[in-house]
């Protein structure tokens, strides 16, 4: 299994401001907080599926004092299946919204075949394995939040040729419930969130204990890296 090295969304669902990356992270300072530094080293020592590539990308400034941001991909031989984005947020003082002083926020996205995106249940079903992954992991959390969108795409004129291409996006933060030393496990919730990517990609189950996760089918044309 590989290791985390560091590739993600915001506070409340605003996945569009985690993009906003100044001059990149504010996570290996002195000013870091002991708790935040902690939360960032477990992310790095996670192990992960070997389909799963994670590494590490600049992170907001805009959205909290301190952040940690990771991308990840899923990886099929040479074919991307789906992709993301996490942001460990921290406000030492504490965030109202939050209740906490951590925020876990992420944006996780999958080319779908049209007839898939067309099921009415699709939405529903996609927010259910984010919480499905978080509780599998046995992790605790609060103030869960949202959105599932589905688009679709037809091309005209010099672009007819190609074929209708229809998309799922997870747009979701939580907050992860503090352990020992204010510190949340975010190793496992990593590992959960890397749990729903594969779902989304339609990898089969990780091992026997998971023969009850339902995936969604092969996507068509996944892209080629």
């Amino acid at each position: 299994m590989a290791a985390a090295q560091g590739r993600l969304s915001d506070g409340a669902g605003g996945m569009d401001d985690a993009k906003d990356t100044g001059e990149g992270e504010r996570d290996a300072g002195d000013a870091a907080s002991p708790p935040f530094r902690a939360a960032v080293e477990s992310l790095r020592a996670a192990r992960l599926r070997p389909q799963i590539e994670v590494e590490a990308t600049p992170a907001p400034q805009r959205l909290a004092p301190f952040a940690h941001a990771l991308e990840a991909t899923v990886v099929d031989g040479d074919q991307d299946l789906a992709d993301g984005r996490l942001v460990l947020l921290h406000d030492p003082a504490g965030h109202e919204a939050w209740r906490g002083t951590f925020r876990l926020v992420t944006l996780v996205r999958a080319e779908l075949e049209p007839e898939m995106a067309a099921d009415p249940l699709l939405p529903d079903v996609c927010w259910s394995w984010l919480t499905g992954a978080l509780q599998a992991r046995g992790m605790a959390y609060g103030e869960p939040s949202g959105t599932v969108t589905r688009a679709s795409s037809h091309y005209f004129g010099g672009l007819a040729e190609r074929g209708a291409n229809s998309q799922i996006e997870i747009r979701a933060s939580w907050t992860p419930r503090e352990g020992l030393g204010g510190v949340p496990d975010t190793a496992a919730h990593l590992s959960a969130w890397c749990d729903l990517l594969a779902q989304v990609a339609g990898l089969p189950p990780a091992g026997p204990g998971d023969a009850s996760v339902v995936s969604l089918p092969q996507r068509r044309g996944p892209q080629s890296r």
